[in-house]
């Protein structure tokens, strides 16, 4: 099945790797896949860090086109809110819409995906955490 990759996944793979352990395996089924809200999250950084390579690799990945449907965002928005589910952003609603649209799990450390899963008949994976050893 295809995966959406956040950007949260993208910082950790970035810094250290140590929570977005299934990213190198999705990438090498060359099953993932970006959008440009998330490479509008993630380039402009990279560009003040001079990380040129990584902005073309990034802009490399197979790109799902963003088909905004305002009128569904707004139901997830308020389906969301009924189960009590406060505080998503409509950056967040997108791109769980677009998955959704593109029958693809999102791939994220981001809880909201998590929260929205079962409301929103959304597919949602997250990394398998490694804790800090002490």
């Amino acid at each position: 099945m295809p995966v959406l990759v956040d950007s949260s996944i993208w910082i950790d793979y970035f810094r250290s790797g140590k929570n977005s352990n299934k990213l190198d395996y999705f990438i090498d089924e060359n099953i993932l896949f970006i959008n440009n809200l998330i490479l509008a999250e993630l380039i402009p950084f990279l560009k003040i860090k001079k990380q040129r390579k990584i902005v073309i690799l990034l802009n490399s990945i197979n790109k799902l086109d963003l088909n905004i449907n305002w009128d569904q965002i707004i139901d997830y928005q308020h389906k969301c809110l009924k189960k009590g589910i406060n505080g998503i952003g409509i950056p967040d609603l997108i791109i769980a819409q677009n998955a959704i649209q593109n029958y693809c799990t999102v791939y994220s450390l981001d809880n909201h995906f998590k929260l929205m899963g079962n409301t929103i008949n959304l597919k949602f994976r997250a990394p398998d955490i490694k804790h800090e050893e002490c």
